[in-house]
């Protein structure tokens, strides 16, 4: 079956278009120039931007192969015993010569190469080949999908299932449902006639750790950071034999956001049979050899190691810390040290980012060390504020009563060794009613009103308080009751406009709303959340003990129960709350023309999830959610407004390690 990119829904095979959204399954959208390219294609036609899916593809013998086939043989009488009838194009794979580009890794003939295979079968036994390939059919569920999932369904046995699938893969498979993204995806997995391929996703072009380990403007405390994900992997990878994995240096990746991954998995020897453990590992499961690792790291970056770094490592080295718990709290207690301090009589104009504490929510071994998980306190600094924002009429309305605010402000400071930003964001969004004249006009006074308020009122480099919020609010209702009085409106005839409105300085953020337009938060460990709760009869109802079933069999379940503009101020009463950036966060600001149904809740991993990656293009990610919702919310205005935060830790101001 062919699965939608766009809503997910299960097509046939021989269907062109999406039979749920209309989405084509045999072209996809260049990101750069917008032309239409060809899924099988690997790179645009027009710009040449890369647009193929592509997998890393490792290939390796099983052990039972090494043991048939002896060396001895000759080499047609090789590769004759290892094919059969099923498996030609396969069987090529491993011959004497190597296969050019362009040819296929499967006999399906849905894989193929971007990369020269060598001759596999020449390989020694514990080597792994890795190429690159191109997924030909990106959109079809792939046999190791069909399988796990079929299992899942109880619709074939376990050992259906291990007899079909590779030991390499298991490892992937086994880290797949806890969502670890330092692990990289697999997508396709087989075993034939002996010699295994696993398909995972493509990290061959990700930052080397140990480059940006170079850089002088990271911190100690950085390093210290990464150091400490290194622990968590380590004992995220213990139960699964993986944990040579990151006792490879040329394994050791960075994602965009400078969080430490792995390009592939490391499955260890036996370790019960000491005689294929290799020479030059003859501890590779023992802390000292992560401590090793670390040394190197040091050594090929050339970095001055900091004091407690030195001492840390001397400690590994003479096996004074035994355990990764012990580890993980000498890391702890470095990290406070190394964070950076404040004054009393620091300026409030100083760049001054509060310290957040990122949560650390691996599992572990923490016997002895009580229910809590152990946390790292680390000040972060926003990096990047990007935004967009789009309103359109709808399908079904005459005339758009939305309207929307976005004001950012940048201050950039960057020296040679000194680099630091400050920003401000006011992004305000309003669905007005009351009909033509009346909503749109209602929803750009509270805008100009609430914007005019803040310019005189939001000076400093703290966020405005909440008494100050509301107060903005208030007098925005005041703005558009004021013309509902001298215009003698009454009863429907009186405009008003929900408002939802998101202040952001620096890490920090509040969010002010009245009624039911809404914003949501997404990120890539908490996924998409729903901040605000709508203003109507039935989320009322739910507030007060109701069942939700029964709250929204109300026929007035949708009223809503506050909206600026229609009564005076002693009847608002707006919800104010402040948030913390501490790990990059998209911000959507959403009418009810986009929220309703369910829309981003269903649709946020293929609308939402990637424009998180500094590549996406937010003024493009805006226009796709609103085609998106003119074909399934067209009876409402829609309008979306986009703000990307990125953050990393703090890292100004501390010595060089």
């Amino acid at each position: 079956m062919l699965i939608c990119p766009q809503c997910k829904f299960e097509n046939s095979n021989t269907n062109k278009f999406c039979q749920n959204c209309g989405t084509s399954l045999t072209q996809k959208v260049c990101p750069k120039c917008s032309s239409a390219v060809a899924v099988n294609a690997e790179r645009c036609h027009n710009c040449g931007t890369e647009c193929g899916t592509i997998w890393w593809a490792i290939i390796a013998k099983e052990e039972s192969l090494v043991e048939e086939v002896k060396e001895s043989e000759p080499e047609d009488q090789k590769i004759k015993s290892l094919e059969d009838d099923s498996a030609l194009v396969f069987s090529s794979l491993i011959g004497s010569s190597e296969l050019p580009v362009g040819s296929y890794l499967d006999s399906q003939e849905r894989y193929q190469l971007l990369d020269p295979l060598p001759a596999v079968l020449q390989a020694a036994a514990n080597t792994e080949v890795c190429v690159r390939v191109l997924d030909c059919q990106p959109y079809q569920v792939s046999p190791l999908v069909a399988i796990l999932g079929n299992q899942q369904n109880s619709l074939i046995l376990p050992s259906t299932e291990a007899a079909r699938i590779p030991s390499l893969a298991k490892a992937y498979i086994a880290l797949q449902p806890g969502s670890h993204p330092e692990i990289p995806s697999i997508h396709d997995a087989w075993l034939e006639n002996q010699m295994q391929v696993v398909l995972i996703e493509n990290r061959s072009h990700w930052q080397h750790l140990v480059e940006l380990w170079q850089d002088d403007t990271i911190s100690s405390l950085q390093i210290v950071h990464w150091f400490y994900q290194m622990t968590l992997l380590w004992a995220l990878l213990e139960p699964l034999n993986c944990r040579q994995s990151l006792l490879e240096l040329s394994n050791l990746r960075l994602d965009e956001d400078q969080t430490l991954a792995l390009e592939k998995l490391y499955v260890e020897k036996d370790r019960n049979n000491s005689a294929e453990l290799p020479e030059n590992a003859e501890q590779p499961l023992k802390i000292e050899a992560l401590g090793r690792i670390w040394q190197a790291l040091f050594r090929q970056s050339q970095r001055t190691q900091s004091g407690s770094v030195i001492q840390l490592l001397g400690e590994i080295e003479l096996g004074k810390i035994e355990t990764i718990g012990r580890l993980r709290s000498r890391l702890e207690a470095i990290a406070t040290e190394l964070e950076p301090t404040t004054t009393a009589t620091d300026s409030a104009e100083e760049h001054n980012p509060s310290p957040t504490i990122l949560q650390l929510d691996y599992t572990e071994d923490t016997a002895g060390r009580g229910d809590d998980m152990p946390t790292v306190v680390l000040p972060m600094q926003l990096i990047s504020l990007e935004d967009a924002g789009r309103s359109e009429v709808g399908r079904q309305r005459q005339h758009n009563e939305d309207f929307f605010g976005v004001e950012t402000k940048i201050n950039k400071l960057e020296l040679p060794k000194n680099r630091a930003l400050q920003a401000r964001g006011l992004y305000i969004l309003c669905d007005g009613m009351g009909g033509h004249a009346g909503g749109e006009v209602a929803s750009e006074l509270a805008v100009t009103t609430l914007r005019q308020y803040f310019q005189k009122h939001w000076l400093s480099n703290q966020l405005p308080t909440e008494d100050s919020i509301a107060e903005a609010v208030l007098l925005a209702n005041q703005a558009i009751y004021d013309v509902n009085q001298q215009d003698a409106r009454s009863g429907v005839g009186r405009m008003g406009t929900t408002l939802v409105m998101l202040l952001i300085q620096d890490t920090q953020a509040a969010v002010a709303h009245v009624g039911d337009s809404r914003l949501y938060k997404l990120s890539r460990k908490e996924k998409l959340q729903q901040i605000t709760v709508d203003h109507e009869v039935g989320q009322r109802e739910i507030a007060r003990g109701v069942e939700p079933s029964l709250a929204y069999a109300r026929p007035d379940a949708y009223q809503l129960t506050q909206a600026l503009g229609p009564r005076d101020q002693n009847l608002i009463h707006p919800d104010v709350q402040f948030l913390e950036i501490n790990e990059d966060t998209l911000f959507i600001l959403a009418s009810d023309g986009l929220s309703d149904n369910d829309l981003l809740e269903t649709h946020f991993s293929t609308h939402l999830e990637p424009l998180l990656s500094y590549g996406a293009n937010l003024e493009r990610g805006v226009r796709e959610l609103i085609d998106l919702a003119n074909q399934h919310n067209g009876h409402d205005n829609i309008t979306a407004v986009l703000i990307r935060a990125k953050v990393r830790p703090y890292v100004e101001g501390q010595n060089n390690a």
